[in-house]
């Protein structure tokens, strides 16, 4: 295939970042803009949420503007977290401490995913939360004072440990959270952004005082490493490829996949970086002939987003890789490991399910099996299969793959421009 993925993308506003960007906004006193905001399904849902509790929010085209006062009024309605994850896991610590109570429910793919290891831990700070019998949506939060924790998260979570910070803000007393396992620390930093005497990091302690002031900011959310992520691995896999993605966030608990393919050969080059509150720089991408990998357990929290496009490069690189400690694949949109093992067989690609990950004995000779994917309506499954099927001559469908607009709403006009 001669033509490659060429040019030059700005890839929409990191997700993570545009979430926050809302919660801390509403939660300061004073005007919030928030530039390069990603207007996607998820981050409208969180919007939505923010305004149904009484905060003014104005939404331009990647502009968002806050009008915080402080406090949150009690919602009329039930409180509808769609396909967010995120959302939910937070609101979830946020609301605890509210002198009100809200009821919260999503959609079927949302109701389907945990929220018990969220509840857990906020009940130890005397937050009442009831959730379903299976630990999962509708969730009622009871708000009511807390009391502050020391509390060891016991698996790497940024949303956990996030509600976990949310919570602490409001309560009697100083949090401390410890993080054995480093996960993304973008709450910590927007904290360190909007309250500074808020938050205090010793070694890997997050200890929070509750009752600081929270003032308004003027941000900028950077390139979504997730999204950039597809371009990275698209550049790296088709042939005569040479991409610029410009002002990617660069922040270090989220460059696990950077180095990882780099590790397998990849040809990545890091320019142009500037170290703000959110670290920034543009990515230069080249085709490479890939090494097949083997995963360390204490990568893996800082890719676990990027996990089946890991699987996709692996299916690429001559030889058995083995990726393990990824089950956390299994309670995303859709149950991850079962999802890429089922559609990447259909594009002959040899991969076997573990309990944990993938066995995969990547070439670089595959034989399409059906040319009728399914999208499992998992954003990031859609944008994976799309991307691996830049590799054939043959047309490929894939199913629901509007579900895309979770987080990258113009992701197939951005591929059409790279391939043109």
């Amino acid at each position: 295939m001669a033509m490659g993925i060429n040019g030059i993308i700005t890839v929409p506003g990191d997700k993570s970042i545009s979430h926050r960007s809302i919660i801390f906004g509403a939660m300061s006193n004073g005007v919030t803009t928030v530039n390069n905001f990603l207007n996607s399904a998820d981050c409208q849902t969180t919007i939505k949420a923010f305004q149904a509790m009484g905060v003014k929010i104005e939404k331009h085209e990647n502009q968002v503007v806050i009008h915080g006062n402080g406090h949150l009024s009690k919602p009329i309605n039930t409180l509808n977290m769609g396909n967010s994850g995120t959302t939910t896991r937070l609101i979830m610590g946020l609301l605890s401490s509210q002198p009100f109570k809200a009821n919260l429910v999503g959609d079927e793919s949302l109701s389907r995913r945990p929220m018990s290891r969220v509840a857990e831990p906020l009940r130890l700070m005397n937050a009442d939360i009831q959730t379903s019998e299976t630990g999962t949506l509708p969730v009622d939060v009871n708000g009511k004072q807390l009391n502050g924790i020391n509390y060891e998260l016991p698996i790497p979570s940024a949303q956990v440990k996030s509600a976990i910070i949310l919570a602490a803000l409001n309560a009697k007393n100083k949090t401390t959270i410890i993080e054995p396992t480093l996960s993304r620390d973008h709450t910590e930093r927007m904290l360190k952004l909007f309250s500074p005497k808020s938050i205090q990091k010793i070694d890997n302690s997050i200890i929070i005082t509750p009752h600081c002031d929270i003032k308004a900011q003027t941000l900028i959310v950077p390139g979504d490493i997730s999204s950039a992520a597809f371009w990275m691995v698209a550049a790296t896999i088709i042939p005569n490829s040479n991409l610029i993605i410009k002002s990617v966030g660069l922040n270090p608990t989220r460059m696990g996949l950077v180095k990882v393919m780099q590790r397998m050969g990849a040809n990545i080059q890091i320019i142009n970086f500037k170290d703000t509150v959110e670290p920034t720089a543009d990515l230069v991408v080249k085709s490479a002939q890939l090494n097949p990998i083997s995963l360390n357990k204490e990568e893996v929290p800082a890719l676990i987003d990027e996990a089946p496009l890991l699987a996709l490069l692996a299916a690429r690189a001559d030889g058995i890789s083995e990726l393990h400690y990824l089950k956390e694949l299994r309670f995303k949109e859709s149950d991850r490991i079962k999802t890429v093992v089922e559609e990447f067989k259909k594009l002959g690609i040899n991969i076997k399910e573990l309990d944990d990950g993938f066995l995969i004995h990547g070439n670089r000779n595959w034989q399409l099996q059906n040319s009728h994917l399914d999208s499992h309506n998992d954003h990031r499954i859609a944008m994976t299969l799309k991307i691996a099927s830049q590799l054939f001559n043959s047309d490929i469908f894939i199913e629901n793959a509007d579900c895309v607009d979770i987080s990258y709403p113009n992701f197939f006009q951005d591929l059409k421009s790279l391939r043109s």
